[in-house]
């Protein structure tokens, strides 16, 4: 079991990286590691790697992430979720029809500010670090899509809600972004992700990596060179444009990048 990829449940009230050491004791390996990290009040599709393909995740069709959350309409907490909520004004009861109208309007490219409580680097620190270190947290908007958004149920003041988004959506930050749309204060009380791009939880089924790669697959004339990791040769690629290629031969696989020059981004990764 030195290469798995694999999907686990991670449960509400546990840090990723808490959940990845059980991980490790429960299959008995060293190198492991995860991607795409949930918030500890979180809970779902976490998506983890032993040995060589902890390597991979860059290279991993992820998006797009299907999330479910339920909405505190009139309860304020810093962190967007229920760690901290300092204050709670419950309003009156919205009109069924506007509050799906105003969800169903997030559809669509649009910017996002991170929460101050996330592990957004600042100048190398993590923003949360910063943020209960009490020091100003200056984050940056970044660009996201919300490809799809629906409301699933609405018992005041609790509004639930499922979207599906690009990689790097922060649903605390959609969520108090809804409730904003609405003229109210709100935090997340409930966080589920459902999927990341075709990665699900199946009870920890082991992957083939080469079904997940988002990489287009090219052809190299001499498979001894891949092999021994020798310099490649432009000419003998079957496509010779410039991008991020896999190449597989024998029982193992590569990841090359062809530009100015060739580079081995992977090399004799082995196969599922």
């Amino acid at each position: 079991m030195d290469n798995r990829l694999f999907v686990v449940n991670k449960p509400l009230f546990i840090s990723s990286n808490h959940y990845l050491r059980k991980i490790k004791r429960k299959y008995g390996v060293k190198k492991a590691g995860f991607s795409g990290t949930l918030d500890p009040f979180a809970k779902g599709c976490l998506i983890v790697a032993f040995g060589q393909y902890t390597k991979l995740f860059r290279f991993l069709k992820k998006t797009p992430k299907t999330y479910r959350a339920t909405l505190f309409l009139g309860a304020y907490s810093p962190t967007f979720d229920i760690e901290k909520i300092e204050k709670v004004e419950i309003p009156a009861k919205f009109d069924e029809k506007k509050v799906i109208e105003v969800v169903e309007n997030f559809k669509g490219k649009q910017t996002q500010i991170p929460p101050k409580y996330s592990a957004k680097r600042i100048n190398g620190i993590r923003a949360y670090d910063l943020a209960r270190a009490g020091e100003e947290v200056n984050i940056k908007e970044i660009n996201i899509e919300i490809f799809d958004i629906k409301v699933t149920n609405y018992s005041h003041p609790f509004l639930s809600f499922e979207a599906s988004v690009s990689e790097g959506t922060y649903i605390r930050s959609l969520g108090v972004d809804i409730a904003a749309k609405l003229g109210v204060e709100g935090s997340l009380t409930y966080l589920e992700r459902i999927n990341e791009g075709e990665f699900y939880f199946e009870d920890e089924k082991v992957l083939n990596p080469l079904e997940y790669l988002d990489l287009e697959k090219n052809e190299y004339e001499n498979e001894e060179d891949l092999f021994l990791g020798r310099k490649l040769d432009i000419n003998k690629f079957k496509i010779q444009q410039k991008g991020i290629y896999l190449l597989e031969y024998d029982n193992y696989f590569a990841v090359i990048k062809i530009d100015d020059e060739i580079k081995y981004l992977l090399n004799k990764v082995e196969k599922c």
